[in-house]
């Protein structure tokens, strides 16, 4: 099956794409396009996922780039091809031929660039991470390489959207504690639950920093089993384990 990627106008000649889980060699719980190094799939199946994505970037597996993700704002700085994978959750890089790539199941992956600099970033953006700034320190990290985030644009790729993200009382206490204001991105749900909008609060926080342009996608991880994975759906479902999206981004 031929790979599914997904693009936005935006980024407009940067290449980049949002893949689904269409076109890989996983089976089972994993079927389709798993890139998710850290999953119970064959390891086998999921360099054979990688290869595709990395041929599909234009690059090779060595410059199909990534971080240990963790939750977290901090942002690394890429050079050059390397087999380590720093703790991180975002990248940015001014070298032509190497693909950021980040690995998602309901969080957020966004793609920035701002063409006329030369210069892009990935982010994966979950809760905590959209929460402490990743997004934030994804556009200073850009302007440290000569990026203008006036002249930067940000795509939110898929995510879970509100109508599958209910979170409880405590969870929405700790968005309220930074700003009374996130108050809007919770719906009701029903009895104490609350319905979270993520990707509405990383448009938000965008914007407020000042990045040029901004969008979401507008495509649900939760809600769209053929094509994306979501580590909420298969915990509802009680399985062992989930499959990862990959999101990349190149100079």
């Amino acid at each position: 099956m031929t790979l599914e990627i997904l693009t936005s106008d935006l980024l407009g000649a940067t290449r980049h794409g949002f893949f689904t889980r269409r076109g890989g060699a996983s089976s089972g719980i994993f079927h389709g396009l798993n890139c998710g190094m850290g999953s119970s799939d064959q390891s086998e199946a999921v360099t054979v996922n990688r290869t595709r994505v990395a041929e599909a970037m234009g690059v090779t597996a060595q410059d199909l780039t990534g971080v240990h993700q963790i939750h977290s704002a901090k942002v690394e700085l890429i050079t050059g091809p390397s087999s380590a994978r720093p703790k991180a959750d975002a990248m940015v890089t001014r070298t032509p031929g190497l693909a950021l790539a980040i690995l998602t199941a309901d969080c957020q992956p966004v793609l920035f660039a701002d063409q006329a600099a030369g210069v892009v970033g990935a982010a994966h953006a979950g809760w905590r991470g959209t929460l402490d700034g990743v997004l934030e320190a994804t556009l200073e990290a850009m302007e440290g390489l000569g990026a203008d985030r006036s002249n930067t644009v940000a795509v939110i790729g898929p995510s879970i959207s509100q109508q599958a993200y209910e979170v409880g009382p405590d969870f929405a206490e700790d968005f309220l504690q930074q700003d009374p204001d996130f108050a809007r991105f919770f719906a009701n749900g029903e009895g104490d639950r609350y319905l979270f909008d993520l990707p509405a609060l990383g448009l938000h926080k965008l914007r407020a920093a000042g990045v040029g342009r901004a969008e979401w996608i507008k495509h649900c991880t939760y809600s769209d089993e053929e094509r994306f994975y979501s580590y909420r759906r298969a915990t509802h479902a009680r399985e062992a384990d989930y499959g990862r999206l990959i999101s990349c981004i190149r100079l």
